[in-house]
C-alpha cells in the first residue's frame, strides 16, 4: 500500500511493536489505559487496521462504522469478542495470538492450582496480619498434589502444556475434548480422553482450557457442579462464562468443592460476592498471559498480522480463513 494506512489500537501494547507500526503507517492509540468503547467506535470511521484486546466488543455494529477496515487482530488467543461471520461478510481478516502465551498461561494455571491446594494466600494474610504465632500439627492443612488426579477440559495447547507439568507431579491425567488427541499426544501426556460426565466425577482437580462459544457457555453450571468428586478444586484460566459463578458460589460454601483458583470471570472485571468473600477462593486479575516476554511476542504477532494484511500478504494465524475463498 502506498499511502500510509490508518491503525487503531485499543491500548498501548508492550514491548517495541508499536514503533514498528508507526514506521509505515499512522497509529492511533489512547496515551495510557484502554480506549473505551464510544472513542472505538468513533476511530474506526476511516480504519485501515485495528488491533484489539478480548475486552473490546468487535460486533457487526462496529464492523458496520469501518468500511475501509481490513484486518482486526485480537491480542488473545481466544476470539469470542469478534463476530466471526459479520467480519468474514465484510472481508475483514481477523488473526489471533496463539502459541506465544500457551507456557505462561500453563505456568499460572499450577501456580493457581497449588496455592489453592496448599492455601498460600490464607497463609499470607496469616503472617502479614501478625496472626502466626508458630507451627501447629494442623495449622492450614491443605490437599496433597502429588499423585492425584488432574481433569482437563479442552486439550488444546494449553491443556496440553499444563498436563506436561503435571506429569512431574505424577498426576494421574484425564481430559474431556469433543475431537481425541492423536495416541502419540497422548501417550507423551500421559493423558486418557473420557467423557465429561467421567471427567467431572474423576478428578481431584479439574482445569479449565476449552474455548468459550454458545456450547461451553457455562461449561460448569449447578448440575455439573453437583456432579464433581467431593472436595474437589476447580482452575479456570480460559474465559469466566465458561463458569456459572452463582452455582460455584454456592457449591463452595456448601462445601461441596474444597476450593477455586480463577484468573477469569464470568461478568470481568465484577467478580461475585460470594467468591470474593470465600477464604478458599484464589483469584487473580486475568494474568495467565502476564509475562514480559509473552505480551512482547503477543504484541509482534499482531502487528505482523497488521501489516502482512496492509500489504497484501496473508498473516500467519487468521481465524477466519474463508475470507480468502
Amino acid at each position: 500500500m502506498a499511502e500510509r494506512a490508518k491503525v487503531v489500537m485499543t491500548a498501548m501494547l508492550p514491548g517495541a511493536a508499536r514503533r514498528v507500526l508507526e514506521a509505515e503507517h499512522e497509529v492511533v492509540a489512547p496515551a495510557a489505559g484502554t480506549m473505551s468503547h464510544a472513542d472505538l467506535a468513533a476511530a474506526v470511521g476511516d480504519a485501515d487496521g485495528l488491533v484489539c484486546l478480548l475486552r473490546d466488543p468487535v460486533d457487526a455494529a462496529l464492523l458496520a462504522r469501518a468500511p475501509r477496515l481490513k484486518v482486526v487482530a485480537n491480542y488473545a488467543v481466544g476470539f469470542n469478542n469478534v463476530d466471526l461471520a459479520a467480519a468474514t461478510a465484510r472481508g475483514v481478516v481477523v488473526t489471533n495470538t496463539p502459541d506465544v502465551l500457551t507456557d505462561a498461561t500453563a505456568d499460572l494455571t499450577f501456580a493457581l492450582l497449588l496455592a489453592a491446594a496448599r492455601r498460600v494466600p490464607e497463609g499470607d494474610a496469616m503472617v502479614r496480619a501478625g496472626a502466626f504465632h508458630g507451627w501447629e500439627p494442623e495449622l492450614l492443612l491443605g490437599a496433597d498434589v502429588y499423585g492425584r488426579t488432574l481433569g482437563i477440559a479442552g486439550l488444546g495447547r494449553i491443556g496440553r502444556a499444563v498436563a506436561r507439568r503435571a506429569r512431574g507431579f505424577d498426576m494421574r491425567v484425564l481430559y474431556s475434548d469433543p475431537a481425541p488427541a492423536p495416541a502419540e499426544v497422548e501417550r507423551e501426556l500421559g493423558a486418557t480422553r473420557v467423557g465429561k460426565d467421567e471427567l467431572l466425577g474423576s478428578c481431584d482437580f479439574l482445569t479449565l482450557h476449552c474455548p468459550l462459544t454458545p456450547a461451553t457457555h457455562h461449561y460448569l453450571g449447578a448440575a455439573e457442579l453437583a456432579r464433581m468428586s467431593a472436595g474437589a478444586y476447580l482452575v479456570n484460566t480460559a474465559r469466566g462464562p465458561l463458569v456459572d459463578e452463582e452455582a460455584l458460589a454456592a457449591a463452595l460454601a456448601a462445601g461441596r468443592l474444597a476450593g477455586a483458583a480463577l484468573d477469569v470471570f464470568e461478568r470481568e472485571p465484577a467478580v461475585h460476592p460470594g467468591l470474593l468473600a470465600s477464604p478458599r477462593v484464589v483469584l487473580a486479575p486475568h494474568a495467565g498471559s502476564a509475562t514480559v516476554a509473552a505480551r512482547r511476542r503477543m504484541a509482534e504477532l499482531c502487528v505482523g498480522s497488521v501489516m502482512d494484511v496492509l500489504a497484501g500478504r496473508r498473516p500467519r494465524h487468521v481465524v477466519n480463513p474463508e475470507v480468502y475463498r
